[in-house]
């Protein structure tokens, strides 16, 4: 597969989310206690909510693309400190857990890629996310939830 980093959200977003209490569009930040039968993936850490420990949602904005696909997106939020997800060459874990996610690959003006784009369970990644990777045009990917379509990390290729 060609070399890759699933991107987490900044660790001052993070941050402010937790300080504040505010998300990107102002909004208070709910907090929310995870459960075993449900599906609450960090976008800081890039791992799932055990249950019993709290999250925050709040809106998000995306830094790209921008223009005319640009999109706020819900997301979670460990409501206490995490470390940042740093793995290279490794498809995040919440994207992995998700039965059902949404390759979207963008190229350098930030227009979506329609012919790159896939849906599949996220155990079954690995070939579209290299598709839309490989292909010359793909300047990011941003990686959804397929159903109520939330960004779960954004894809970036790496140099070499």
């Amino acid at each position: 597969m060609t070399a890759f980093q699933c991107m987490a959200i900044p660790t001052e977003t993070a941050e402010r989310f937790r300080r504040t209490g505010r998300d990107d569009r102002d909004n208070a930040v709910r907090s929310v206690v995870a459960t075993a039968d449900g599906a609450f993936p960090c976008r800081h850490c890039l791992r799932l909510a055990r249950p019993g420990e709290t999250v925050l949602l709040g809106a998000y904005d995306l830094p790209r693309p921008r223009g005319i696909y640009w999109t706020p997106s819900p997301i979670f939020l460990h409501a206490d400190a995490c470390p940042r997800a740093e793995a290279v060459n490794a498809v995040a874990p919440i994207v992995r857990a998700n039965p059902l996610v949404s390759v979207r690959a963008y190229d350098d003006t930030d227009l979506c890629l329609y012919d790159l784009g896939h849906v599949c369970a996220g155990a079954e990644i690995d070939a579209p996310l290299d598709r839309a990777l490989t292909d010359p045009r793909t300047a990011f990917v941003n990686i959804h939830t397929a159903r109520p379509g939330c960004l779960l990390s954004r894809v970036e290729r790496l140099p070499g």
